[in-house]
């Protein structure tokens, strides 16, 4: 996935991603060894906010892992006898369409009983509260579960979809849908327990697409391993991350692109970029802030309201 990924993305996002690691001139190298020395000064960082006018904010598994929500990685990532990589393919929705619906079934369920924790609110209430400062809050998520959307986010990015969005297999047609169950076939399947059967429900009565004459076999509206991201979406990400004047990188790995690439994108044109995650990344040397321990703990006081902040 992570090869298809960044082969999809622009060739000047790419570049500008690296220029932080190669650069040709003594003055880019000077730069660069000034943006190492990392801070966890949290009386600068609000010095940085305060005047920030267009603000980025990438989120990733560790912002939601915090309101209870399974990320399917590491060791225990399991879901019945697969990881979430031999599962979330277009290879394993073609080989058996039963089992990949029984798994998103209940990831929909499960996600349906979680809240949005302080960190989602804190980064909300932000958007809402510069708004009217005429300053500009945007969220470019890798998560899928729509807690960013619950807070009260409105300018949201998900290059990796959405678990509750459908994708007709057949005319392509992409709607909202939260329903529970999805289809009366899934109800009460999709139990996580390594000893469950699979269900092995006929094709006809997983989820079908309601357009008119089509009754297309739906899929999850998500990116799967192998796939690429949505070009415009790509092009929305890349806008924002062309003005910001501060980043924000919030539970995330910095593993995954071309997510991967954003904040030392931002960070190599000299923008401050702050890291918010229980430990450091391979990126976080690139960035001018590191806080280390939960993001509900360490985000609502970063983006709480500054003392030079004037509200209307």
């Amino acid at each position: 996935m992570l090869m298809s990924l960044f082969q999809f993305t622009s060739r000047r996002l790419a570049s500008q991603a690296y220029c932080g690691l190669k650069a040709s001139s003594s003055k880019k190298h000077k730069f660069c060894m000034e943006m190492a020395r990392r801070s966890s000064n949290m009386a600068d960082f609000r010095e940085v906010f305060a005047k920030a006018k267009h603000i980025v904010i990438i989120t990733g598994a560790g912002v939601s892992a915090e309101s209870g929500v399974p990320t399917f990685r590491g060791a225990g990532g399991f879901w019945r006898k697969w990881q979430a990589q031999e599962l979330a393919t277009p290879e394993a929705f073609a080989r058996n369409p039963s089992r990949v619906w029984e798994f998103y079934h209940y990831r929909r369920e499960v996600m349906l009983s979680k809240h949005p924790n302080p960190a989602h609110i804190a980064i909300a209430e932000c958007e809402k509260r510069l708004s009217k400062q005429g300053r500009s809050v945007v969220v470019i998520t890798q998560n899928i579960d729509e807690l960013h959307r619950k807070a009260g986010t409105k300018h949201l990015l998900e290059i990796h979809g959405s678990l509750f969005k459908t994708r007709c297999t057949n005319c392509g047609n992409v709607a909202a849908n939260y329903k529970s169950p999805i289809c009366p076939a899934l109800a009460g399947k999709g139990a996580p327990d390594p000893e469950t059967e699979d269900a092995v429900i006929p094709v006809e009565e997983l989820p079908q697409c309601e357009e008119d004459g089509c009754n297309g076999l739906l899929r999850p509206h998500v990116v799967w391993f192998g796939e690429t991201l949505d070009p415009d979406i790509l092009t929305e990400v890349e806008k924002e991350l062309d003005i910001c004047d501060l980043c924000l990188v919030v539970g995330t790995s910095s593993v995954v692109y071309p997510a991967a690439m954003f904040a030392p994108q931002v960070s190599a044109r000299g923008v401050p970029v702050a890291e918010f995650n229980m430990e450091a990344t391979p990126a976080t040397d690139r960035f001018r802030f590191h806080f280390s321990g939960p993001c509900g703990t360490t985000l609502p006081p970063a983006l709480a309201r500054h003392e030079t902040e004037i509200i209307s």
